[in-house]
């Protein structure tokens, strides 16, 4: 569905549509909607964004009085493909298609699902390496820094283009966890439930460190030509690999890493005294490196690694966390790993302490786990369990069958 909308009830524009790009893969079946056409988005650094185009899938089927709507909000190097379909780049299932689907515990048969490539992306959501009508060139560096509002005020917008009133259920992990944060505390009136996953109310400073690591990466490639790589027609690659190489490691437990590899040695017998992979953890992360480059464009990294740098929802509520979910009616489930040292439990107990400083409505689930950060993408019984638990409770609530 390609259209143009600002606001609720737009209709589409049937002029004819930008097509898809041809990907590795088969064509790209991802939704688009170009937004903020007769009223710019406002974005925190005080520029004006319009119109920017946003990919978007969605799965199951909306109900008579659209309640059943559930938004999921994607971590860093994510996109709007969270369920059973090949992704057209990687050629994979969907990032999250252990959680979503008919019969699982976000029930497709029950909900109707959106999740949409985040502002600033590069998976079909206008980002710097798409084309400034101004100049006719792709943006780079000219395109202006956002934050984890204006992804959330660029997802409202196209909550707004479907009509929907009120979601019921905002919910993401990591990154997507500060969307969800960030959705319960500037619209609380239209999210009846918010499920943050191995998220925080803030960055910390290790993490904006790490952060930092992966930019530097990233601009010490001479190929990033001072992010104006597009246009001299060179790819930061190997920045970049290195950018994912680095963020991998916090995304495993130590635990993880010696289960999965040890000091095993890759295909070889003994120690090459050289610099080539000689064991088996080094190959892995060459792996998700190179293969990263692959999907992932070098300046959204930077950009949206920064709007989590920025983010920080008790300082945009004068430094007290409780306000910003002062008079609360939305339900929260919040969730952490024992073993996550990324987005440790304590960042999520202060979200708790906040909400119930306001008498919010909330559970709190540390899942024991040995997995890391990435736990909320893998197999997690528990996580299943809670999860499940906690739409069913909230849709008996809702009235939902």
């Amino acid at each position: 569905m390609w259209g143009h909308a600002n606001g609720k009830g737009a209709m589409e524009n049937h002029a004819t549509p930008l097509k898809p790009e041809r990907m590795t893969y088969g064509e790209d079946p991802a939704k688009r909607v170009e937004l903020g056409v007769t009223e710019k988005l406002r974005l925190d650094c005080g520029v004006s964004l319009g119109p920017f185009t946003m990919a978007y899938q969605t799965y199951g089927a909306l109900n008579a009085d659209k309640s059943n709507a559930i938004l999921i909000c994607h971590a860093l190097t994510g996109d709007h493909y969270v369920a059973d379909e090949i992704h057209p780049i990687t050629g994979k299932r969907g990032w999250w298609d252990l959680m979503v689907g008919p019969g699982k515990p976000i029930d497709t048969d029950r909900f109707f699902v959106i999740s949409s490539n985040v502002l600033g992306g590069c998976q079909g959501t206008t980002g710097p390496k798409d084309i400034d009508l101004a100049t006719g060139k792709p943006y780079g560096l000219s395109f202006p820094v956002i934050t984890i509002g204006d992804m959330v005020r660029a997802q409202k917008q196209l909550v707004d283009y479907l009509c929907i009133d009120k979601l019921f259920l905002v919910i993401g992990g990591s990154m997507g966890a500060m969307q969800v944060l960030e959705w319960a505390a500037r619209y609380p009136d239209d999210v009846f439930a918010a499920c943050p996953v191995a998220g925080a109310a803030r960055h910390s400073a290790q993490n904006i460190a790490f952060h930092e690591v992966g930019r530097q990466a990233i601009m010490a490639d001479p190929d990033w030509q001072a992010g104006d790589y597009l246009n001299h027609g060179t790819d930061p690659k190997r920045g970049l690999s290195v950018a994912r190489m680095a963020a991998h490691i916090t995304y495993l437990s130590e635990a993880a890493l010696h289960r999965k590899f040890g000091r095993r040695l890759q295909d070889r017998e003994g120690l090459t005294y050289g610099f080539d992979a000689d064991f088996q953890v080094e190959s892995y992360l060459r792996h998700q490196g190179s293969t990263f480059v692959d999907r992932f464009d070098a300046n959204s990294y930077l950009y949206i690694t920064r709007a989590m740098d920025y983010f920080d929802l008790a300082a945009e509520h004068g430094g007290n966390l409780s306000a910003a979910f002062d008079g609360a009616k939305t339900r929260f489930c919040v969730i952490s790993f024992s073993s996550d040292w990324l987005f440790p439990t304590p960042e999520s107990r202060a979200v708790v302490h906040a909400l119930n400083a306001v008498a919010a409505n909330v559970s709190f689930v540390e899942v024991e786990s040995d997995k890391g950060h990435d736990a909320f993408l893998l197999d997690e019984p528990e996580l299943f369990d809670v999860m499940t638990g906690f739409i069913n409770g909230s849709a008996a609530i809702r009235g939902l069958t």
